[in-house]
Parts: C-alpha cells; structure tokens; sequence
C-alpha cells in the first residue's frame, strides 16, 4: 500500500494556513494579558526583540510592495502592532518601578545610548520622538487624508473609463468587474489608512508620557522605597527609562515610516528601490551640474577641500556610467525595434490581423468626438450600453461589442454604422442643437436647419437650445444629438439582429441554458438538431421580430419537432405555435384585443394553391399586377386600422403564413404576419378589415 509523505515544514504551513484565523485571535488575547501578567525579564527581552523584528519586517514589505493593494492588510496590522507594543511598554514598566530591572536589552540599550549622560540619552530619546511625531506622523497622516479625499473623488471617473472599455471591446465583463472591485478596494484601504495614521500619532504621545511616568515614578521608588540617593536613583532609572523608551519608540519609528511609504506609494511595476534608483539617476546631466557645483564648493576659501572634491568625483563617475547605460540601452532598444519591423513586415499573422472585421462598429467624424469623450460631458459609450440591455430584454440576444472610432475622412458631423465592414445606415448630427420633429399635433414654424430624421425618415429641423422650450409647448418632439444617434442605431440592430446572431452566440446561449436545464440541450444538440439548425430556427424568428428570450421553450419544442423533419421554416413554424401566447400578447392592442385584418377565404385558397417549393423553401409565384393590386389592398386596410389608432396583423391560415411575410416584408416591413393557432385563446380577436383581390394562379 502506497503511502503519501509530506514534509514537516510543508505539513506546518498548511496547518498553519488553515487555522490562521485562530491563530489572530489567540495573539491577541496573548497581547491583552501581556498587559494584566506580570513578565519575567527574559521573556520580556524576548518580546522586545520580536517586536524589533515585526518593525523591520513591515517596513521591508512595505518597500518592496509594487502597489498599495498588495499590502492592504496593512491599517489592521498596524492597529495590532501598536497594540503589541502598548503591552510591552506597560509589560517593562512594571518589572522597571517594580524590581527597577526590566531585562537585558533595556539595559543594554539605555547603557549604550547614554553613554554615561542621562542628559544625553534623554535628547535622543526626545529627538527621535520629534521625528516620529512631528514629522513622519505628522506628514503619513496629512498624505493618507488627501490620498483618500482624491481617491474618494475619482471614483467616478474610473468607473466611466471602465465602462468605456468595456463598451469599445478593449476588456471583457470579468475585467472590467476585476477593475471596479480594485478601484472599491482603493478607496476602502486609503479610507482605512486615514484612520490608521490616529493610532499612529496617539502612539507617539503615549511613549513620551510612559517615558516621564518611568523616570518620575522609578526615582520616586528609588528615593523614597529604597533608599537611594538622588543621585543613584536618577542614574540608575534613568538608564532603564531611556532604555524602554529606545526599544520601544524605533520600532514605532520604523513603522511610522513604513505607513508614510505605504500612503505615498504610487501603482509601479518594481519595488521602491528599483523605482528610485531609476528615475532619481535617469539624468546624467544633473548629476554633472551636482559634481561642478560640489567642486566649486570645495575651491571656496576656508571650506574643507577633500569632502568636496570626493563627492564630486564620485558623481561625476554616476553621471558618466549612467549615460554610457544610456547610449547601449538606446542602441539595444533601435536594433529591437528594427528586427521587430522585420519580423512584423514579414509575419502573416500581422496580414490576418488586418483581415478581422468587427460585427458592429460606429464611426464619427471629428466634430461628433465631444459625444464620446467623456471630459467633454459626452455620455453616448453609457447609452450604448443601455441599449444593449434593453434589446437583450426585448430580444433575448446578447449585441456583440458595438466599437466607436473616428474617421476623419467623413464630414465633421457625418457618422456611419457598419455591419461586419459594410455601412448599412448613417446620418448626420449637430452635436450642441437639438432635433425638433412634427409628430403630426404641432402648429406653428421653427426656424432652423431643414433635415429628416435617420431612424425613420421623418421630416425634421435642427434648432438652438434657446429654442427647445418654445418647440416642447408647440408640440415638437425634441431630442438631442446622441439621443437621435441611438435611436437610429437601436433600429438598425434590431433590423439586421439575424445577420449577428452567429453560431458562436448560439453556442453561448445553449450553454448557458444547460447550467439549468441540461436534459433539453443535451437531448437537443447534437442528438436532434445541430447548432447550425438551430441557428437558423432563431434567426428566422428574430427576422419577424419574435423575442427568443424563452428559449427553454424554444428548445423543447425543437427537440419534439427535430425527430420529424430538418426543415427549418416547418421547425420555425412550429415554435411560433408554441409561443403563441408571447406572438398575441406582443401585438394585442392597449385595449386588451388582438386587431387583425384577414384574407378573403378565397383569396386564401387560391394562395394556397398556388404555393410552389423553391430552393430556399416555400413561396408564391404571382404575377406583377397581382401583387401591385395585393399591396395596395393590404396597404389600405393598414390605414383604415390606423386612422382608428389600431396596429392590425394580418392573420392567415398555418400554411400561407410565411410565404405571404416572405411576400409582404419589402414592401410593408411593419405588418406581423401571424397564423390563426398562434393567437392564443385568452385573448379576442377583432376583425378590423378583409384584403379581397381578385387572383389568378401565376
């Protein structure tokens, strides 16, 4: 039997991973009763060291961290670390006034620093305490408030620049959620940090005030408990007192300034040395204007020659090894640049690059850029993304990425909509007027600029803001520029929503059906139908406009009806039947009823028979002048229906449905042409008109 071995230390880290949590809570406990628990010297020596060493190792990481986020643990550590040596000092304070030793390190410490002045050791003491608190601190916590004041603010221009990532296609949705979770994170740790900066300067007061209880209280017990001389007792507390204090407050130093490098620490890819080295010897020409201006110094009468002309020289050396590094950088970087031109110029992938073109993409002409700049208040990159939702609402399809670049050899205010490279629609707009359109119930004139409205070809003016208000009470529907842009575009993809509907997007669509309902997909694709077929099922649909968002029903009855037959108009058939109640709830009236002109019966059966099989499917084959006199029929009751405010369909029988759409949709692309079993039987029908022409099989 095979047994798995695993290294000790391997084992530790992985037990140690696990119960990280319980191993926060127990070291903080063991903080609080540092605070209660008398300590013997040894361990408090112990301590002390460790806490040295947590000071080094915060500060070191905080040096070598490339961003903030990378430390983002840092303002509850540093609540923690402050709280450790808060217990040490109250640990040493006891052992000093209660048994006036408090361990070697103190000892060792205040002996050294003293040097046999307690005057002298008390101002270093004081003066280290200055730079912490009056400098470090002091500045570490100004640059956290104004750090988090800035980031606080540019939120939502980083949320703006996301979106429009995201809808010009340069990132993907989990990009851009990863960016706004970072940009949330950045605000939460330098709101964090703005408070932590408190505990750092509380920190430094609480030393100078534990420092004068030491030395007071130790040379009161000196005097008055142990008989001491003045003298001895200020000598011998005093050693002790400066002591704690060093042990204590250059830990606190070091993370002092390891929290003014964290706050002052701007995104890079190195660590700070990297990043100082680089950029604070990038210019040889000032470190030669340094090693002249230190040599002039050192010619100066009564100024030590050798320090001068020393320093000098050695920045002279810096500047010249840092511009020789410069010119082999720049020669390197020129060859590169070269072999890559050459490589690039020989590269089929750089051929088929240019190859790709982009399902939908908007192109403007320079005076139309302030609509998608986002500094210039232009929010048209925010519409597009609402229009996407909404069609994927109403459609049930997922746009593609829409692109917006621009063309600067279109007309300033021209744009142009391509589909897949091919310009299927454009207009032209006034980026500061606004559209006016007679929507049939405004009366009097406007002056300005004679257009038609790109979306629906309705006669319109463009005219001054000034004049907005008096064109509303008028009653003018006024839109602005990017308004009259999206409106124009919304139609043209619902128009060619067909053409985008790729097997890709299928494929998506399927899978993401299969996370809830596995059984229909599986038995669907590839068993019945593929996903070619399937892809044509949808397309028909969205040709007539029908939503596909009910694709498990879609689904379903395309695995029942797919064991049947492969051909796609008798699968499309079949699914609007089956969602006949979505097609009648689509185009019933305000008033609850479905408005619907029909075919004469015997116009219907002479249509019927007249139904001839072609290449691509069912169709009737019908003289000119017969369809000339059809249109016109069916255009005249659509206008009867309408001067009543009704938007009528035209019900059929099963059979004669999609070859009358097929006939119909040019010449009337508005009229849903629906079959008696898709009206759905909660709803009444009303019968608003009957199309009779006389007909003569072609």
């Amino acid at each position: 039997m095979a047994i798995a071995q695993t290294t000790p230390g391997k084992g530790l880290m992985e037990a140690l991973g696990r119960n990280s949590d319980v191993g926060l809570a127990l070291g903080t406990i063991l903080i609080i009763s540092l605070m209660i628990v008398p300590l013997p010297s040894a361990l408090l020596s112990l301590l002390i060291v460790g806490n040295i060493a947590i000071a080094i190792t915060i500060l070191l990481i905080a040096m070598y961290t490339t961003e903030v986020l990378g430390f983002s643990v840092f303002p509850s550590l540093l609540l923690l670390v402050t709280l450790f040596r808060l217990a040490i000092n109250i640990a040493s304070t006891r052992l000093v006034l209660l048994n006036g030793d408090a361990g070697e390190v103190i000892h060792a410490f205040g002996a050294f620093v003293i040097g046999g002045s307690v005057v002298v050791g008390i101002v270093v003491f004081l003066i280290l305490l200055v730079i912490q608190f009056v400098v470090i601190t002091n500045g570490a916590g100004r640059v956290a408030e104004v750090a988090a004041r800035f980031t606080l603010d540019a939120m939502p221009g980083k949320q703006m620049s996301i979106d429009a990532d995201l809808n010009a296609g340069i990132i993907s949705e989990s990009e851009a959620r990863a960016r706004r979770l970072k940009i949330a994170a950045e605000a939460d740790f330098y709101g964090s940090m703005d408070g932590a900066s408190k505990f750092v300067k509380g920190d430094a007061i609480a030393g100078l005030i534990i420092v004068s209880i030491n030395l007071v209280g130790g040379m009161a017990i000196g005097v008055l408990q142990k008989g001491l001389s003045l003298g001895d007792a200020v000598s011998h507390y005093s050693v002790l007192t400066v002591g704690d204090g060093l042990v204590t407050q250059i830990p606190a130093l070091l993370i002092s300034t390891a929290t003014g490098l964290i706050v002052t620490r701007s995104a890079s890819d190195t660590h700070l040395g990297a990043d100082v080295g680089r950029q604070l010897f990038a210019n040889p020409r000032a470190l030669f204007i340094v090693a002249a201006m230190l040599a002039v110094f050192g010619l100066v009468p009564g100024l030590p020659l050798s320090p001068f002309f020393t320093l000098a020289a050695i920045m002279g050396g810096a500047g010249y090894l840092v511009r020789e590094r410069q010119k082999a950088n720049s020669l390197k970087d020129a060859e590169a640049k070269q072999v890559e031109q050459v490589e690039e110029a020989q590269s089929v992938d750089s051929v088929i690059s240019m190859l790709q073109v982009d399902p939908l993409e908007v192109e403007v002409g320079y005076g139309l850029i302030p609509l998608v700049d986002d500094e210039h208040g232009g929010n048209l990159l925010n519409r597009i993304t609402i229009m996407r939702r909404q069609i994927a609402v109403d459609l049930g399809v997922v746009v593609p990425m829409i692109r917006i670049r621009d063309n600067l050899q279109l007309p300033a205010n021209r744009y142009a909509v391509k589909l897949r490279g091919i310009e299927v629609g454009g207009g032209t707009l006034l980026a500061n007027q606004f559209l006016a359109m007679n929507s049939g119930l405004a009366s009097g004139e406007l002056s300005g600029t004679e257009t038609v409205e790109p979306a629906f070809g309705l006669p319109a003016r463009w005219i001054s803001p000034v004049d907005k208000q008096r064109a509303e009470m008028m009653g003018y529907t006024v839109v602005d520029a990017p308004s009259v842009l999206i409106t124009h575009l919304s139609e043209l993809v619902r128009r060619h929503t067909p053409e985008l509907l790729s097997r890709q997007d299928v494929q998506t669509l399927l899978t993401h059906l299969k996370e809830e309902y596995p059984t229909v997909v599986e038995e669907l694709v590839p068993g019945v139908l593929t996903v070619g077929e399937v892809q044509g099922v949808l397309q028909l649909l969205l040709a007539e406009n029908v939503s596909i968002r009910d694709l498990v029903t879609i689904a379903e009855t395309l695995a029942d009806l797919g064991r049947q037959t492969k051909d796609i108009e008798a699968l499309t058939e079949g699914v609007r039947t089956a969602l006949s109640r979505q097609l009648t709830m689509q185009h019933r009236g305000e008033d609850g009823l479905l408005h619907a002109i029909t075919l004469n019966p015997r116009l219907e059966q002479s249509l019927a028979q007249g139904l001839t099989q072609t290449e691509t499917g069912t169709a009737l084959l019908v003289s000119p002048d017969l369809l000339q006199r059809l249109l016109m029929a069916v255009g005249a009751q659509m206008e009867r229906a309408a001067a009543a405010a009704n938007q009528p369909v035209l019900l059929t029988s099963g059979r004669v449905r999609r070859p009358m759409r097929k006939l119909l949709e040019r010449a009337l692309p508005g009229l849903a042409v629906m079959s008696f079993g898709e009206v759905a039987r909660e709803v009444e029908v009303d019968a608003v008109g009957m199309v009779e022409v006389e007909y003569a099989a072609a």
